[in-house]
């Protein structure tokens, strides 16, 4: 069984059609054999990216409420949620210094590796489409995985 870790642009990729989509559909599919963590902090995160998309047009704003009233149905029932503990937000700050990254994708970063560390046996697989905190994490040691180019 995988445990798949959605950082939040990934995450989108399951409720609104982009690049990736369809990829990540398949493994939501088989939930038998993969399951999807996110950080907690993923849901406020989720909630602005679709909200902008709403503001641009880009979604209606009733299938805005659809997309957010599934992704909460979601949330708590087929998601693991990884805690927005201090020792998230001090690797973040320690993520911050080694890779350069933006505060947000530290924060997720950080949030896959402690979340590493409590599994233990079962690593998860960090799925973001940012080559930059792709990168970051492969150094980290994390198995990579980019929806957009899965192989």
């Amino acid at each position: 069984m995988a445990l798949y870790y959605l950082e939040t642009s990934a995450l989108v990729k399951l409720y609104v059609r982009e690049p990736g989509t369809d990829y990540l559909l398949q493994l939501a599919n088989n939930l038998v054999e993969n399951r999807f963590a996110v950080l907690a902090l993923s849901q406020v995160e989720f909630r602005s990216a679709i909200r902008r998309r709403e503001r641009a047009g880009d979604i209606d704003p009733k299938m805005a409420d659809l997309i957010l009233d599934r992704f909460q149905q979601h949330i708590e029932a087929r998601f693991l949620r990884q805690a927005l503990a201090d020792a998230v937000l001090d690797g973040a700050s320690e993520m911050i210094d080694r890779y350069a990254l933006r505060a947000y994708d530290a924060i997720q970063l950080a949030g896959c590796l402690a979340l590493k560390t409590a599994t233990g046996a079962e690593p998860p697989i960090f799925v973001c489409s940012d080559r930059q905190l792709l990168e970051a994490a492969h150094s980290e040691l994390l198995s990579i995985l980019d929806p957009c180019a899965p192989n």
